[in-house]
């Protein structure tokens, strides 16, 4: 017997800092007037200070969520942690042990199975795919999916190298830090759950955006080219949705909140005609906010989320559908209804 699953909380905490596009890029020494906050809508992000890491952003999702959660800490089966960036303790990053069970330590989930699961920004919808499959096959009851994103350093370490609006390394002043969380758990019969489509992998685009570590500074630096990795983007996630909404039995018009990736609110203002051409209407709201935040990697369908969820702006039953976007190129979709999360916030 197969078994459905549910969203049952989400948790995300922000750092206090907060860094406008107008500070950072006045550090920038352009050929010419660049303004990032015409090119990306980004005002300001949020970025980790003094003791502030991917581990302490994570612990204090996790514990965000569990403050929403009819669960304890004690009562997940398994918790996975899918975050780009593994800093703790400042700029050390964590290979072994894992980052998990750091995390599963600290929360106090010590029956957790706990292991790290990478796919780049496409990371937490990876970890929500899995646990649903787990769920399904009647493996497991409940799980957590968490990052932390302390992935500024990119940032910081493309300050010396942007020259002008096409320099490969001006994505990475769109970044901004995060910690995300969420639960899942069996649905109750008759619930409808999540619908999850997979992932696609359009590997012939994997060199449009490269990260790695700095040869020069602490962390990491990132290579993209912004123009044609956003072409590719809306080429493969017509597919992709098509797939999602046919397996749901839905239109795009059935969408009640549609939460894409947040690169840009350009880009995303630039996707909306196309979609709405390809599927004959369009969703009744579109996320976006990333002018307050910046592109939070793997935590932002998250944060997203949970920034909704505490202005009260969903309603139980309606249809809520995430759109992951990750280097590789990756594409992905997790769509679900609504069903009783709205009432633990606000």
């Amino acid at each position: 017997m197969e078994h459905g699953a549910r969203f049952e909380a989400v948790g995300a905490v922000v750092p206090e800092r907060r860094v406008t596009s107008r500070d950072l890029m006045a550090r920038v020494k352009t050929r010419g007037r660049v303004s990032l906050e015409g090119l990306t809508g980004i005002r300001e992000r949020r970025v980790c200070g003094e003791g502030e890491d991917s581990y302490t952003l994570a612990v204090g999702a996790a514990e965000e969520c569990l403050r929403h959660s009819a669960y304890g800490a004690g009562d997940l089966d398994m918790l996975i942690s899918c975050s780009i960036s593994r800093f703790k303790d400042g700029m050390n990053f964590v290979f072994e042990p894992p980052l998990s069970l750091f995390v599963r330590q600290a929360i106090g989930a010590h029956r957790a199975v706990a292991f790290d699961v990478a796919n780049a920004c496409a990371g937490m919808l990876t970890g929500v795919h899995i646990l649903a499959d787990f769920i399904s096959r009647g493996v497991i009851r409940r799980g957590m999916v968490v990052s932390g994103e302390y992935i500024t350093s990119l940032s910081e370490n493309a300050v010396p190298h942007v020259r002008t609006v096409l320099s490969p390394q001006i994505a990475s002043l769109s970044l901004g830090d995060c910690g995300a969380a969420a639960i899942v758990d069996r649905c109750e019969p008759g619930s409808e759950g999540l619908v999850t489509s997979g992932f696609v992998t359009v590997a012939r685009h994997s060199r449009l955006c490269i990260g790695g570590a700095s040869e020069t500074a602490p962390g990491g630096e990132m290579i993209t080219h912004a123009r044609k990795l956003q072409e590719a983007a809306i080429s493969a996630s017509g597919p992709v949705l098509e797939r999602a909404l046919r397996e749901w039995g839905k239109g795009l018009g059935d969408v009640d909140h549609f939460i894409p990736h947040q690169t840009s609110s350009r880009a995303i203002v630039a996707g909306e005609p196309l979609l709405r051409r390809r599927f004959g209407g369009a969703a009744r709201n579109v996320v976006i906010n990333v002018e307050e935040y910046g592109n939070t990697a793997s935590t932002s369908h998250f944060l997203a989320m949970y920034r909704l969820l505490q202005e009260r702006r969903f309603k139980d039953g309606e249809n809520v559908m995430l759109i992951a976007l990750a280097s590789g190129l990756v594409m992905g979709v997790v769509g679900f209804r609504m069903d009783g999360l709205v009432e633990r916030y606000g």
